[in-house]
């Protein structure tokens, strides 16, 4: 079964941020603590970029070896 980039990253959204927004999880972040608040935008930046250069076998890959033990 292949996965496409998409599905990859809502999968890993999904795995990483439960069912919030990531946005959402940034922001709640922010409200308790603007030094974690901040880390934390720039760990979705990086996040985003990371999906955006990634191969989408790569992305299938890591998405399979997470949900692994859920399956």
């Amino acid at each position: 079964m292949s996965i496409s980039k998409q599905e990859a990253k809502q999968l890993l959204e999904r795995r990483i941020f439960e069912e919030m927004q990531p946005s959402d999880w940034v922001q709640d972040i922010w409200d308790l603590s603007g030094i974690h608040g901040e880390s934390a935008a720039r760990l979705l930046d990086a996040f985003e970029a990371l999906i955006e250069c990634s191969s989408p076998e790569k992305l299938e890959n890591l998405v399979q070896s997470l949900y692994q033990d859920r399956v």
